[in-house]
């Protein structure tokens, strides 16, 4: 282990006199090491972790030359003694813990975790334009052509349409003369989203309740949904309302454009795509089958006649990982799907 990956380790240290916590202990140390034996993990630390250690280090005052050499003693045995290493989310994430906020170590782990596919421009394409214009409108017109550049088309369209005229008027001469973007001057943009815009937005979003509770019904059975919003309808019929005009229902597939469904369609397992349509209303068969070729159409049909009877549950099951399916889909960009008012994309 080198004297950096140890400064970072510093929730491994054993408690010294003073009881410090992590950070301080850090704090203390590099102190103690100067500017001779400390410029090597001064450079190996990044910004964040720069920041975080000077903070603390500048409101340290007197410390107890006892707690200075135990901190010591216990660095250098350490760092002699250490093994092999295992890297695992639990210990990267309580090793953040020590030395950063709880609202950035949340969006690093969400960025590590995040489904396959979701990088930092993804995630950016599913903040509310208003929201993602107003941090921008403050930014040099060429980092925002940057950011623009990176995201979904059509929701760099909608920030756009957000920021004063001057300021996207220049964006787009800047984006029309766009050369390719140096690697490091990405990363630089990246980082500056992360640690500036996505944290605190981390800690100024709250979500909506009611689009949170529309999310669990999506994934009730059929019975089961129906009996809660029965109940709801009788208790406070307003609230009942909202929740079911943004839940995406298997019937909401019928709204998706061509494209959309034949994407939708190659995702699908064929045996799930016979079980989900032997419940579908009559008018959403007669969309997909319309949407796929004859040979296509036919086949399916021979399926669900040769499926004979299935149960009600299976089909629920089939339908849902359909519903499931297109809100992957349409997270990644591949596929739009409408709300039930027909006027916004739902991202997920």
């Amino acid at each position: 282990m080198n004297a950096a990956a140890q400064m970072r380790d510093h929730n491994q240290l054993v408690p010294v006199r003073g009881a410090l916590s992590g950070i301080e202990r850090a704090a203390v140390l590099m102190l103690a090491l100067g500017n001779e034996h400390g410029q090597d993990i001064w450079k190996a630390l990044d910004d964040e972790e720069v920041r975080a250690i000077s903070g603390v280090m500048s409101t340290l005052g007197t410390v107890d030359s006892g707690i200075v050499e135990d901190l010591l003693v216990d660095f250098v045995t350490r760092l002699s003694s250490a093994g092999g290493l295992m890297g695992t989310y639990e210990s990267t994430e309580r090793l953040l813990a020590g030395m950063l906020p709880p609202e950035r170590v949340s969006v690093i782990m969400e960025e590590i975790r995040g489904p396959a596919g979701r990088n930092m421009w993804e995630k950016l394409s599913n903040v509310q334009e208003e929201v993602l214009a107003n941090y921008l409108k403050n930014e040099y017109p060429q980092t925002v052509a940057v950011v623009l550049s990176k995201i979904r088309s059509e929701h760099a369209a909608r920030v756009l349409a957000n920021l004063p005229e001057d300021l996207a008027l220049e964006v787009v001469n800047r984006m029309l003369r766009m050369e390719p973007v140096q690697k490091d001057i990405l990363e630089k943009v990246e980082q500056t989203l992360r640690t500036e815009f996505m944290a605190g937005l981390a800690q100024t979003t709250r979500r909506d309740a009611h689009e949170q509770m529309a999310e669990i019904f999506n994934n009730f059975d059929r019975q089961t949904e129906s009996r809660f919003l029965t109940a709801l309808e009788e208790e406070d019929r307003e609230t009942a309302d909202k929740i079911k005009s943004l839940m995406f229902t298997f019937e909401d597939l019928a709204k998706l454009d061509a494209s959309s469904v034949q994407t939708l369609l190659r995702a699908i397992e064929k045996e799930t795509l016979a079980v989900a349509m032997k419940g579908a209303p009559d008018k959403l068969r007669e969309f997909f089958f319309e949407n796929m070729t004859a040979r296509a159409g036919k086949m399916l049909k021979e399926d669900m006649e040769v499926m004979g009877p299935v149960r009600l549950r299976d089909v629920d099951e089939a339908q849902a990982r359909m519903i499931n399916i297109a809100k992957d889909l349409a997270a990644k960009g591949e596929i739009m799907i409408a709300k039930n008012n027909g006027d916004e994309e739902l991202v997920y």
